[in-house]
């Protein structure tokens, strides 16, 4: 399919950039062209052509320094204007340890932290919502920013595309949409599937143009851009184009396109540069030096690149989390390590949530909160922020029905610098944020070897032992997230564990998610006997017989159980985790050591948990696996889902007895 040619218009690339742009496409096509031969000489694995979307860069003729990009695998032209020189795109397609990600991410994922570029994540569509996030950090900091979020006209099909769109122009956010419209996902034909064919995208801010025309998207964007940086909200640009060569290395394109398609393709290169040969700007002699010049450095450059050094495999694990002695500096109220500490409070956990959140604004401007009815007259749900508008102002709003939403705007807030903090009213609803959460969330730093961060802090009320929630809102599925690398997570119990993990959460450099457990959160205390650490586990009952560990609503269970066997003369080491990750192995281990008996509790189902993981973690070590004298135990939920009746859900939850049998267990 091929696409119909649009006028160019009077305007486009200015005289004294047209032969300056010609060469520029002219040095990408010869990357893309060496990357080619590179692969089939071995020393690549994968590479992914741009070749028919050289034009889209006429648009950076336009944009500042302070302007953000948010990619597309295709946009190598894009990249190089930006100044992600040759080089940097050799080590890209290469994996070298000196490339932007360091070898972790996929060739074509291209970033350019100086140019002021986003990594690409290969989830299609998962650019968008972080793009928006970083266009609001923008506009709530009153920057003269402009964000261009560039995307594949099959990935405009994502949900996320249209939640992006829509927050957009909801917000009336400085975003320029880059739709690269090339007629194809992979093999299936985009004619009559796309957004724009269907007429569902708003034809105010919508703009149709010939994209292997540099003078017609330089025009087109010019005039888009004007909009956006005059507040006018976002744009979407369509730039039709063909994909001259395959979808990758992995796919020939031959199998589903006929040799007519293929023939009557056209070429941006060819076009442009038909056009300069017609304005006298540039003469074969010109054409055939350059050429043969880029061919020779390039070729140098990819044959010098070709000898680096990979990564070094030991140096994997870094960058997971901020690199070891660069903390934060304390906040105020800090300690010297930079943990706060949370004078005893007592009272509720709610009431520490909102506690902890009046704290945060007021020692972080750049703190933001972000969630579902979380303004006042409501303040949540469950009421965590309710009270706090006018303390907080433009810096609290209300999110639309969307948790992807939600988070993909928050990683776009972070990465511009801003401490999002957000709400999901039930963990249970985290699906829809899911591809955000990881792909996009608990990969950045480590696929850019810190070159972005992305702390944010994501609250969400956890757990069962709340009749009445059933399937959909009573969930304690941690397991799904420590499986995340680069994610903390924390299940406080008390009211100064909750204040305190919120409070270090705060300066924290990596996102963290607090869960908590809806079982214990209206309960009231008095106060603590002490001030509560930040990190770490804690020791809620000490004793010789028994390690009981549990986090959470598990937590009631194993001091019911403690109780319980005191009786008969049997004391229980009860040890609350806390932080599941990062987790507090070695409390946990010396306790084993001393005790030599091993209890976990959790509410979670049993398969792939991480009460089962947590005992895998501590049987591995020698030390702890010889010190044991009975097997360990773990008192969990079968493999069901938790059911709407009272009677149902207490049958399939572990309760106080259920640990108290296990204990009697490894006792005997």
């Amino acid at each position: 399919m091929t696409k119909r040619k649009k006028e160019s218009g009077l305007s486009g690339i200015p005289a004294d950039r047209r032969v300056d742009f010609l060469e520029l496409m002219l040095l990408s096509r010869e990357c893309d062209r060496r990357s080619g031969l590179v692969l089939r000489q071995g020393h690549a694995w994968f590479h992914i052509s741009s070749a028919g979307h050289e034009a889209l860069a006429a648009l950076c003729e336009l944009l500042g320094p302070e302007d953000l990009i948010v990619p597309h695998y295709r946009d190598r032209t894009l990249l190089l204007a930006r100044g992600m020189d040759p080089e940097a795109q050799a080590r890209d397609l290469m994996a070298k340890a000196d490339s932007h990600s360091g070898g972790r991410n996929m060739s074509a994922h291209f970033g350019h932290r100086e140019g002021n570029v986003f990594s690409v994540a290969s989830p299609t569509g998962s650019q968008c919502l972080p793009a928006v996030g970083a266009a609001w950090a923008a506009q709530l900091q009153n920057r003269e920013q402009v964000v261009v979020c560039s995307i594949g006209d099959a990935s405009t099909r994502q949900g996320e595309f249209f939640e992006a769109v829509a927050f957009a122009v909801e917000r009336g956010l400085p975003v320029l949409f880059l739709v690269a419209d090339n007629g194809y996902g992979i093999s299936t034909p985009t004619e009559h599937m796309s957004p724009q064919a269907l007429g569902l995208l708003p034809r105010a801010r919508t703009t149709v143009v010939d994209g292997a025309d540099p003078d017609a998207v330089h025009a087109a964007a010019r005039s888009a851009l004007s909009a956006v940086r005059g507040g006018e909200g976002p744009r979407v640009l369509w730039c039709e184009l063909d994909r001259l060569d395959s979808h990758t290395s992995s796919d020939d394109h031959r199998v589903y396109r006929s040799q007519e398609d293929l023939s009557a393709l056209r070429d941006p290169v060819d076009i442009f540069t038909t056009r300069l040969l017609a304005e006298g700007a540039v003469d074969e002699a010109w054409l055939e030096g350059t050429r043969a010049r880029h061919a020779e450095e390039i070729e140098a450059v990819y044959e010098r690149v070709a000898a680096e050094p990979a990564a070094d495999p030991k140096t994997i694990m870094e960058h997971l989390f901020a690199p070891a002695g660069q903390p934060e500096p304390p906040a105020p109220g800090a300690d010297t390590a930079g943990a706060p500490l949370t004078e005893p409070c007592g009272g509720t956990m709610v009431s520490a949530v909102n506690r902890a959140l009046a704290t945060g604004l007021a020692r972080h401007p750049d703190l933001v909160l972000f969630g579902e009815d979380i303004d006042d007259p409501k303040g949540g749900v469950f009421g965590f922020t309710k009270g706090l508008g006018e303390v907080a102002g433009d810096r609290m709003t209300n999110a639309p029905l969307a948790e992807a939403t939600i988070v993909g705007a928050a990683v776009g807030l972070a990465a511009a610098g801003l401490r999002p903090v957000v709400e999901l009213q039930f963990v249970d609803f985290a699906g829809p944020a899911w591809n955000q959460i990881a792909a996009q969330l608990t990969t950045l730093r480590w696929r850019t070897v810190s070159a972005w961060q992305c702390p944010v802090v994501i609250y969400a009320p956890w757990g069962g032992y709340l009749p009445g929630g059933g399937i959909w809102h009573s969930q304690s599925n941690e397991s799904l997230f420590t499986h995340l690398p680069g994610l903390r997570v924390v299940v406080p119990s008390t009211p100064e564990d909750t204040e305190a993990a919120f409070l270090e959460s705060f300066t924290a450099p990596d996102p963290t998610l607090i869960l908590l457990p809806k079982h214990l959160m209206r309960q009231r205390r008095e106060p603590a006997a002490r001030p509560t650490p930040a990190l770490g586990a804690r020791t809620l009952r000490p004793g010789a017989d028994v390690t009981v560990v549990s986090w959470g609503n598990g937590t009631e269970l194993a001091l019911d159980a403690a109780d319980a066997i005191a009786a008969d003369g049997v004391t229980a080491d009860v040890i609350d985790l806390r932080w599941l990750v990062p987790v507090d192995r070695e409390t946990v281990a010396a306790s084993v050591r001393r005790t030599g008996r091993l209890v976990v509790v959790q509410e979670d189902n049993r398969t792939s948990s991480f009460g089962a993981g947590l005992i895998t973690e501590l049987l591995s070590a020698d030390d702890e696996f010889y010190s044991l004298l009975a097997p360990p135990r773990l008192v969990t939920r079968e493999d069901v889902h938790v059911p709407f009746h009272p009677d149902l859900e207490r049958a399939v939850l572990p309760a106080a007895d259920d640990v108290v049998a296990a204990v009697r267990s490894v006792l005997a």
